[in-house]
């Protein structure tokens, strides 16, 4: 989280919303603080999940349309968390902060079963099956989705922030400004129709769901837009290799790729038929994802605070961007 914002984000702002929740404010415990404030805490002796949004992040039109559409997509049966009112009957609470601007907070249930390592065995085909079924049965849902009254449509996928890579990158980064301008470009001529584009998840990585053994529920839908149906199934794709291949041969790094691929298209066509274009497709969109993450990093984490792990990470990523080349090659 940005520093200003930090110094923003005071017990006084937590113990409100844990109140205002009717949440345990003794027992409670922090769980990220990235781009949301995100605690785990009681109510009546059940585990609940408070996000913190701060106004620089996430307008309250924003954060009214995503738990809308999460209400929605648990209606039609798919696995995701309940949005729990506050005490005034509230969706999502506001409280001014000491500047003027404004902290924002939502309550959802826990997702069932647990999170799912890169490194531990249950990381396996068996996985992907369910992974891809989750995303496909959210994609089946989405497009019969329809805004409640009062709902202001969720963004479209160009006007994410963090695809004007100059405001946030090194000046001397160029060529990922122009590579980013021509994919982006690119991306404007894809055709568009209700079974390949609607609103979706867009960050449906390991860390944003658990898994009870057969089913994944997917929790985080702070970033969710209108996007390609091709996006979603890549960014599982990029996360997979990403957080398993820090180091690792070519080609074994694209053997994994195919191996979850085919499992996770095998699930998703359970539930919903596979997007037309998405070999040719699938390659943009994991760029597209290189670029949104080597902007998030540069501007949610400083240079002091990046360790060589993280430093190796952008390293690569940006000469992916440079050179046009996807995270996997098929």
């Amino acid at each position: 989280m940005e520093k200003a914002v930090d110094a923003l984000m005071t017990d006084n702002v937590l113990h409100h919303f844990l109140s205002i929740y009717s949440l345990n404010t003794v027992n409670y415990k922090k769980l990220g603080d990235f781009e949301n404030y995100v605690f785990q805490a009681s109510k009546d002796g059940e585990e609940l999940i408070l996000r913190i949004t701060h106004s620089t992040h996430r307008k309250l039109e924003e954060l009214l349309s995503e738990v809308d559409w999460m209400s929605y997509l648990r209606s039609e049966g798919v696995k995701v968390p309940k949005v729990i009112p506050s005490q005034n009957e509230n969706e999502v609470e506001a409280l001014e902060a000491g500047d003027g601007s404004v902290f924002y907070a939502s309550l959802f249930s826990k997702a069932e079963g647990k999170p799912i390592s890169v490194r531990t065995p249950e990381f396996n085909q068996e996985l992907f099956h369910a992974w891809g079924r989750a995303v496909g049965k959210m994609h089946a849902a989405t497009k019969s989705y329809v805004p409640s009254p009062g709902i202001v449509k969720r963004m479209q996928w160009e006007e994410e922030e963090l695809l004007t890579v100059e405001k946030y990158i090194p000046k001397e980064d160029q060529l990922i400004v122009k590579n980013t301008k021509d994919l982006l470009n690119l991306l404007h001529t894809l055709p568009k129709n209700i079974d390949n584009y609607g609103l979706v998840h867009t960050d449906i990585h390991s860390g944003n769901f658990f898994y009870d053994g057969k089913d994944i529920q997917v929790f985080d839908f702070d970033d969710c837009c209108y996007h390609w149906f091709a996006s979603d199934i890549a960014i599982p794709l990029y996360y997979s290799i990403l957080y398993k291949f820090k180091e690792a041969d070519p080609a074994e790094l694209n053997f994994f790729g195919r191996i979850f691929l085919n499992s996770f298209l095998d699930g998703y066509q359970l539930e919903n038929e596979i997007p037309g274009d998405l070999e040719k497709q699938l390659p943009l969109f994991l760029r597209l994802r290189d670029i949104t993450l080597y902007s998030v990093l540069h501007k949610k984490i400083a240079p002091v605070d990046r360790n060589p792990q993280l430093l190796e990470m952008m390293k690569s990523i940006k000469d992916r961007i440079e050179r046009n080349s996807p995270i996997y090659l098929g």
